[in-house]
């Protein structure tokens, strides 16, 4: 079998998946399927035809695009239309993160693994409530204890849903704060304008991103960054 019949497939397992799918995963599957050929599809095979599908998706003709989010591969409608989408599905794009979620959400991404009383010490205030709420819509998890604090507390990290939520493929893709040595206060030093910067990163929903900065400048607060 050509290559050119095996794209086909290839588009269909992106478009049906409802996880985002590696290249990796995309060679397993389609080998699976037509377990039958003589010859195994390669990695290289499928590199060659995912660049293939993405370029095919890039012309203006499409309003979706094949794009790497969520760490895999999705089809996503382009900018252009999201406030036509925006009008089928209000509800999904109405719904906003309150201004502590951000912050916590926000610490947690910059310096996790993080334990909930870290997040507290920059917060200076309790966030159980910020971060039973963002286990609950899946954009923090628990990944695993500090074995070197006292009682061994819980550690957070960012989840593929926060990924996808922000339209990035890892947080390699995060926005780079300014490096500095040791504990102090660097730039972007408010909560707007981290937001900001994570909005940026936000293709996926327009409506969602000028809301989550909306949200942070209804605040003034500042939080400690250290980029690892």
């Amino acid at each position: 079998m050509q290559l050119s019949d095996i794209i086909p497939h290839i588009e269909a397992l992106i478009f049906a998946s409802d996880k985002p799918l590696t290249n990796a995963e995309l060679c397993e599957l389609i080998n699976t399927a037509f377990g039958f050929m003589e010859k195994r599809l390669t990695q290289e095979q499928v590199d060659t035809a995912v660049e293939g599908i993405v370029e095919k998706y890039n012309a203006s003709f499409y309003p979706f695009e094949v794009k790497q989010s969520g760490g895999g591969w999705q089809f996503l409608t382009k900018k252009d239309f999201h406030s036509t989408i925006a009008q089928l599905n209000a509800d999904k794009y109405i719904k906003k993160l309150s201004n502590a979620a951000l912050e916590t959400l926000a610490i947690v991404a910059y310096k996790q693994p993080i334990s909930k009383g870290e997040i507290e010490n920059i917060r200076g205030v309790n966030s159980d409530y910020s971060v039973q709420k963002l286990l609950e819509k899946e954009l923090i998890v628990i990944s695993g204890r500090n074995e070197e604090l006292p009682g061994k507390p819980l550690l957070y990290s960012t989840s593929k849903g926060f990924m996808d939520y922000f339209g990035i493929n890892s947080t390699a893709d995060l926005p780079k704060i300014k490096e500095v040595e040791g504990e102090k206060l660097v730039e972007p030093n408010s909560m707007a304008q981290m937001v900001e910067l994570f909005a940026k990163n936000q293709e996926a929903n327009d409506a969602l991103r000028q809301q989550l900065i909306d949200d942070a400048e209804t605040g003034n607060n500042t939080i400690e960054v250290e980029e690892k």
